[in-house]
């Protein structure tokens, strides 16, 4: 959501302690192994390649448990801040207890706004946008392509939804704070050509979201406050 687009936005400890936890517990499970003849104390010893072993699988079951709850959580329809983010495109927050109708304004508004911005990352695919916003405001954005001419932006946003506010069942707000400070716009040469008055700063913005054809588009935006906004 560049403004010049829409208004001109180590576990080495971690396997110490838990090689400890195996010494200490030596549970038959996890590589604990006694030689009687050779240890009259029947003092257990330490087994590498069964500890090795136990260690593998204890990790696999936490991968295991941890994708089991993600798809749990999908499956019910939670979504979170890190679900919503991309490498280039990363939510920080968002609003909490959120009902059925404002997590889908929610969802669509994230999906236009990772779109829009890969747009204007590879200055590319602006077809993709048309789906996700009203016809004004997506031929501003095919405008503002143009005049910007070739070239890429490079970086990672980051954006923090402050609200979502449902008006009614077709019309919508979404009150964002975007942090654009790690962006570098880059012209068909490769120079820098930012500029750091509509790029390079936190803005907040209040998007308009209006569900047509079945979708939730993009139908407006409008700068609430510069470099005020927490991301």
């Amino acid at each position: 959501m560049q403004l010049s687009t829409h208004l001109s936005r180590p576990c080495r400890h971690r396997l110490v302690v838990g090689l400890l936890a195996v010494l200490l517990a030596c549970a038959p499970l996890v590589a604990c192994s006694s030689d009687s003849d050779d240890n009259p104390l029947s003092i257990p010893t330490y087994d590498p390649e069964a500890a090795a072993s136990a260690e593998a699988s204890e990790s696999a079951a936490a991968a295991s448990a941890s994708a089991s709850a993600a798809a749990s959580a999908e499956a019910a329809g939670v979504v979170t801040a890190e679900s919503l983010s991309t490498d280039r495109y990363v939510v920080t927050s968002i609003p909490e207890d959120l009902d059925e109708l404002q997590t889908e304004v929610l969802k669509a508004f994230i999906h236009y706004d990772q779109v829009t911005w890969n747009i204007w990352f590879t200055r590319s695919d602006v077809e993709n946008a048309e789906p996700l916003m009203a016809t004004e405001t997506y031929q501003n954005l095919r405008n503002n392509l143009e005049a910007a001419g070739d070239g890429h932006t490079d970086g990672t946003v980051k954006t923090s939804v402050i609200g979502v506010f449902a008006v009614d069942q077709y019309q919508a707000q979404v009150l964002v704070c975007d942090d654009q400070s790690d962006l570098v716009d880059y012209d068909a040469a490769g120079n820098d050509v930012s500029n750091p008055e509509t790029l390079q700063g936190r803005y907040e913005i209040l998007v308009t979201m209006t569900y047509e054809d079945g979708v939730w588009k993009e139908s407006g935006e409008s700068l609430r406050s510069t470099n005020k906004c927490t991301v």
